[in-house]
């Protein structure tokens, strides 16, 4: 088994929070809580290697789909080559160009997209393994290098902490137990703590070791972990506002907040859709772009939907890119910085 990356429990940056960041909207009784379950570990999580779209692949066995169907099934998301367990889970910046490539051969309307965004600006991208996670993921690593680049870095690791550590209760309101949590929790805020305190290492956190990281399973899955469970407490807890929205996304039919919660947030390898972004995108008190590279403009436009979520409204968003089935980090750079040598 890899090492994990150095991330500990350091000192942290001092906690500024108040009651004042929880959500107490109704003043409902807290829900009642599951029986004690064992505590979670890393390795309980299942094998990020495991190929989650075994079941999602075009099935035209019986001559159902014409050519644009069969095309629209493979060609949206037609990949490097490599098999989906090959690739890293999150990787360095790369020029949007790499992805232009791919599509060449294939949708002429996607070539127009991604020729579009370059024209706007958006010159790289930061792509995830295809494995129903890389939208928490992809999240994940770009609200922590927002802390990392942020023109106060103290200030923002202090003003994550605080919401972050508002989060337990509300997990707790909703019937989580802290002893499922609680490791998942702190693998999350050692991470965003080392921006401004020194890890095991002694270094402060940088893109380069934050990269690292998000390679190690056991620390990108942990933190993926407690997102989906931040996703999940939040559509729990605003059940009523949630309710109208929850749809089994395989067959269509209504589904309850716990049951939705249960099967499509909670399970690993659940693709995340509207309901989940809005959900994550309020917990954290953050403001989301999702630019949808779809195929669907024929002049090549791409469209960019707010989830707009942070107590500023002209915060920085945090700009992911989505293509049919697959999250990635969009970006204006096409590629990592440099580190500093080291004197």
């Amino acid at each position: 088994m890899t090492e994990p990356a150095p991330f500990s429990n350091t000192t942290n940056v001092p906690l500024e929070a108040s009651s004042s960041n929880a959500d107490t909207t109704g003043g409902a009784a807290p829900a009642q809580r599951s029986p004690e379950a064992p505590k979670l570990k890393v390795s309980d999580l299942p094998d990020v290697d495991e190929d989650p779209w075994v079941d999602m692949r075009v099935d035209d066995s019986e001559g159902t789909l014409g050519p644009a169907g069969l095309f629209d099934g493979v060609q949206t998301f037609p990949g490097d080559g490599l098999p989906v367990e090959d690739r890293p889970l999150i990787s360095s910046l790369t020029p949007m160009s790499t992805l232009r490539a791919e599509y060449e051969n294939g949708s002429q309307t996607f070539v127009k997209q991604i020729d579009w965004l370059t024209a706007q600006g958006w010159i790289g991208i930061r792509r995830t393994r295809g494995d129903g996670d890389c939208f928490y993921r992809s999240l994940a690593f770009a609200y922590i290098e927002h802390i990392l680049n942020a023109t106060e870095p103290a200030l923002a690791v202090t003003t994550a902490l605080s919401i972050l550590e508002t989060t337990q209760g509300l997990l707790e309101h909703v019937g989580f137990q802290r002893l499922v949590f609680e490791d998942f929790y702190e693998d999350f805020i050692s991470i965003v703590s080392s921006v401004v305190n020194l890890r095991e290492d002694g270094r402060l956190l940088t893109v380069a070791s934050l990269l690292e990281a998000f390679n190690v399973p056991e620390v990108s899955n942990s933190v993926v972990m407690y997102l989906r469970m931040l996703t999940s407490a939040q559509i729990k807890g605003e059940a009523d506002e949630f309710a109208p929205f929850l749809f089994n996304p395989e067959t269509t039919e209504p589904m309850d907040p716990e049951s939705f919660c249960n099967n499509f947030v909670e399970a690993f390898g659940k693709e995340a859709d509207h309901v989940q972004i809005t959900a994550l995108s309020k917990m954290l008190k953050v403001n989301i772009n999702v630019a949808y590279l779809d195929g669907h403009d024929t002049q090549g436009t791409v469209s960019f939907v707010p989830f707009q979520n942070a107590p500023d409204p002209d915060t920085e968003p945090i700009n992911l890119l989505y293509r049919p089935g697959h999250y990635d980090v969009l970006d204006r750079r096409s590629e990592d910085p440099v580190p500093p040598l080291l004197v």
